[in-house]
């Protein structure tokens, strides 16, 4: 699979190798204008998610990215500008420029000052989407620190016994490293289940579970599209709720960005800026502890060595699954759905990087 080509056919969609689609991706991304570094940034985190079974975090986005950089809304030109600084304690301005590379810039920024501080926090306003929180906790976590990522979205959930959407389904992830082992990653959206995971389900025509959403007059749906065009129900009930709220906290009004109803639809208006905000945290552990890590490996195997109720399943600790899927896929590919290598293939089209004939054969 070390060649790009259109893909190996199976049963449910085409195969397809990381590498050919980060490529595929980065020169999509160029094309529309971004530079090089963050069109691969972009195209590396869609992949990534692909890779780690996480498909609505994947390039199943970037159809919509594309859309708003032509639109006007994402400026792939934008970099952070620091509104202002107090050494452990940033805020930042995205300027409305690509999520991932934003992101990574803002972590990187958190982590050099944890060197410094031993913590920092980064609160940014004017962000874009930037896929799986994830994947920022997680650098940190490579640098041997605690880790947190958060970003708000337009409001998706309402208040425990209310009948309109106040507040976002607000991923928030944390990732703790710990010896010779993948980091712990804990990654949530506040929601029973992303909208993301809903557009998904629509775009394959496939039903959703009526525990994840409620259509617009609230009662409970399996239809993907009317859960679409109503509530999302918060993971946990009014814990849930209440932790999505403090995420807005610390995303848009700490960092003087939109929250509330001020974040917009990704799929909305596509001429009028997202307005998400986000926060990154990094806090050098081993500066408190220099066995942090070791302690840290030593929790997990109590975890897993703890018995189970049933021989047939495993204790895992968060965020194992989805790294021993992205080790699967860098071995034997990436599947697509085939309505994600459509449009893909359509804005290759428009973007003059593939000829009629090849997109219809």
């Amino acid at each position: 699979m070390g060649r790009e080509s259109a893909g190996r056919v199976v049963s449910a969609g085409l195969v397809f190798a990381p590498e050919d689609l980060i490529a595929r991706a980065t020169r999509m991304l160029v094309a529309a204008g971004a530079d090089e570094r963050s069109a691969h940034l972009v195209a590396d985190g869609l992949v990534e998610a692909d890779a780690r079974g996480l498909p609505s975090h994947g390039l199943l986005l970037l159809p919509m990215y594309l859309d708003r950089i032509r639109s006007g809304s994402v400026d792939p030109a934008a970099r952070n500008r620091i509104l202002a600084d107090l050494g452990a304690l940033l805020t930042v301005d995205a300027g409305n420029g690509l999520g991932q590379a934003s992101a990574q810039d803002a972590m990187d920024l958190a982590i050099a000052r944890a060197r410094e501080h031993g913590i920092a926090a980064v609160a940014c306003r004017n962000a874009f989407h930037f896929g799986g929180a994830y994947r920022y906790a997680a650098m940190a976590a490579d640098a041997g620190m605690i880790g947190v990522a958060a970003a708000n979205t337009r409001p998706l959930m309402p208040a425990p016994g209310g009948a309109r959407a106040v507040v976002g389904n607000n991923p928030i992830a944390v990732a703790v490293p710990r010896t010779d082992r993948d980091p712990i990653v804990v990654d949530l959206a506040l929601s029973e289940a992303a909208m993301g995971k809903i557009r998904l389900a629509a775009s394959e025509g496939r039903p959703i579970p009526d525990t994840w959403a409620t259509d617009a007059e609230g009662r409970p749906t399996t239809d993907p599209a009317a859960a679409i065009a109503g509530f999302l129900l918060p993971a946990g009930g009014a814990k849930g709720f209440a932790l999505a709220l403090i995420v807005d906290v610390l995303t848009g009004v700490l960092s003087g960005g939109g929250f509330g109803a001020g974040v917009r639809g990704l799929y909305a208006d596509a001429t009028m800026p997202y307005n998400s905000s986000t926060f990154f945290l990094a806090l050098d552990a081993s500066a408190l502890d220099p066995g942090f890590a070791d302690r840290a490996a030593e929790l997990a195997a109590q975890v897993l060595a703890a018995p189970m109720m049933s021989s047939e399943t495993a204790a895992r600790i968060p965020g194992e699954r989805s790294a021993q899927n992205r080790r699967r896929s860098m071995r034997e590919g990436i599947r697509l759905p085939g309505s994600v290598v459509e449009q893909i293939e359509q804005w290759e089209q428009q973007l003059g990087l593939r000829g009629r004939e090849e997109v219809t054969r």
